[in-house]
């Protein structure tokens, strides 16, 4: 493996800066606060922090709508503060990634500000201005997050396009100098020290030229323009350019956020050859357990479904792209809550679905809190929320006559500010998050699982997690070796082998609450002579799965 590709050893842990730990005690977690944390992930094992937006930002999208660039948000600290945080973490041996937001802008960024006072504003053609068509929106398209995906503004009597919020504004990357002006940005950190970028919906800043009308969905009221927005003509001719006009000069990593990529695109934008991006994020795992009409309407998880999902991108990508590996992201609920037992079985189910993950092929990526088991919240009250995705669908739901309980459920189990709630550190008043008042209520089961309570015990979900971290940096079969799903169709078992050179791993995950005896001889006879490597359970036997087991074998 080169050292270029350092990252493909690496395990990356996502910090949502606002929930992560408070140091000035203002109710907002801050850059400080992520400094005082850093031995904690040090000892955790992982390599590469991630950041979610820093940059200064009016917040309506919780720093997904930058208002500058180039400046740190007030409340999460100063760019001393950013320079401390980022020397600290080099001293001692992590690196640093950053979110880059390029699809869109804050409407208060100086360069929207410019655009929207007139027709001739040098900034005009940075964001899509258009006319409007038979006394309406200029195409029928639907926002992410509810509503048109235009905003009308009364100034030069003309539409913006916002595929998110109203306050974010789609930027145009046909225009050149836009672009000329990201890169100079995109060096500003890079030249910092920074080691990569994870890219905020970067397979959208490509646009079909016309903006052509959507297909209305049954029950929508708008347009589907994600054919015309995501993927489109001149994204992979955008990314050759990032890569040549800037990434081309540092040693970083990069991922694409990327809905909507099959793993025919991912093998593209992920080949070395091509010079795009190192991995993307794929979403069709996380929408395995969606009804149709998207990720609010609810269905149990088919565990065939997702084996054959994760066991196909990890085929398609080996030894042509990478993969990263993920369950829990700041847009995702906890997956203990979603494809465990967040109950009787937390402890068990947190780490099966852990150990299932990480022996897969590709970079991991843990979200803060995930590595002491946190749960989704049910915060009785509509007040106790925050996320405008999810303020706006209950909004839009109510209106369309659903009932409050079950739009309630919907949030309870697919909302995002189930990972938005705070880091729960020890079980004092707010989890140890801050003395002030959260920003958002912290989950109340604080007083069980938190981080001082999962240190104290050799058994916790944390050191699983760092014995997982340790196995990807000893065993290079975890990074390098193939894969192959078995018992595909299993209801309850996912099991999978990875080989490399005269090496063999077998993996056996039991996603169900009941004990499974293993009547396929076959399959336990490819290891005549194992050891157990991983297990979540004393006294393990692969031939009998426990609720929620998993073990690792090694083939001698």
């Amino acid at each position: 493996m080169e050292n270029n590709q350092w990252w493909k050893k690496s395990v990356v842990y996502q910090i949502y800066p606002r929930s992560f730990n408070d140091s000035n005690q203002d109710g907002v977690g801050d850059l400080q606060g992520i400094i005082e944390k850093l031995d904690y992930l040090k000892l955790l094992g992982v390599d590469v922090l991630w950041l979610s937006p820093v940059y200064d930002s009016p917040n309506d999208d919780n720093g997904y709508d930058i208002r500058n660039y180039q400046e740190i948000m007030q409340e999460f600290g100063t760019m001393e503060d950013f320079n401390l945080l980022l020397d600290q973490v080099h001293q001692r041996g992590m690196k640093l990634v950053m979110d880059l937001v390029v699809n869109h802008t804050s409407d208060e960024h100086y360069w929207f500000m410019e655009s929207k006072k007139s027709k001739e504003s040098p900034y005009r053609d940075y964001y899509f201005w258009r006319k409007g068509k038979d006394g309406r929106e200029p195409n029928n398209w639907g926002s992410v997050f509810g509503g048109s995906a235009w905003k009308y503004d009364e100034i030069t009597d003309e539409y913006y396009l916002h595929i998110f919020s109203k306050k974010q504004p789609d930027l145009n990357w046909e225009n050149p100098k836009l672009r000329q002006e990201v890169y100079q940005m995109m060096r500003f950190w890079l030249d910092k020290g920074i080691d990569g970028f994870r890219m905020d919906v970067i397979n959208f800043i490509s646009k079909e030229p016309g903006l052509p009308e959507g297909e209305i969905h049954d029950g929508q009221t708008y347009g589907d323009g994600s054919r015309y927005f995501m993927n489109g003509p001149r994204i992979h001719e955008f990314l050759q350019e990032i890569n040549e006009r800037v990434l081309s000069d540092y040693p970083v990593m990069t991922v694409g956020e990327m809905p909507g990529a099959s793993p025919k695109d991912a093998t593209q934008y992920t080949d070395p050859n091509r010079n795009e991006v190192n991995m993307i994020f794929t979403f069709e795992h996380m929408d395995l357990d969606s009804a149709p009409g998207g990720k609010w309407n609810l269905k149990p998880l088919n565990l065939v479904d997702l084996k054959e999902n994760l066991a196909k991108w990890q085929t398609a990508l080996h030894k042509k792209g990478w993969n990263s590996l993920y369950w829990n992201n700041h847009d995702q609920p906890r997956i203990v809550s979603r494809f465990g037992n967040d109950q009787e079985y937390r402890v068990e189910s947190a780490k099966m679905l852990a150990a299932c993950l990480h022996f897969m092929q590709g970079t991991p990526y843990i979200y803060q809190g995930e590595e002491i088991g946190m749960t989704n919240v049910k915060f009785e009250s509509l007040e106790d929320y925050r996320d405008i995705e999810t303020l706006n669908m209950y909004e839009e739901r109510k209106a369309l006559g659903y009932a409050h309980d079950e739009i309630m459920q919907s949030i309870y189990v697919k909302g995002r500010d189930n990972a938005r709630t705070p880091v729960q550190w020890d079980d004092s008043e707010h989890g140890g998050f801050t003395s002030g008042i959260p920003w958002i209520k912290v989950n109340p089961r604080y007083k069980e699982i938190n981080v001082t309570a999962a240190l104290e015990d050799p058994n916790s979900i944390f050191y699983f997690y760092q014995k997982l971290i340790s196995l990807r940096k000893e065993m290079d079969i975890i990074v390098e070796g193939d894969f192959q799903l078995l018992l595909e169709d299993h209801p309850s078992i996912f099991a999978y082998e990875r080989n490399w050179k005269d090496e063999s791993l077998l993996v056996f995950c039991n996603f169900g609450d009941k004990t499974i005896v293993m009547e396929d001889e076959d399959l336990l006879n490819r290891f005549p002579e194992y050891e157990i490597i991983l297990a979540n359970y004393d006294e393990a036997d692969p031939k009998e799965l426990r609720s929620y087991e998993a073990i690792v074998l090694k083939g001698k």
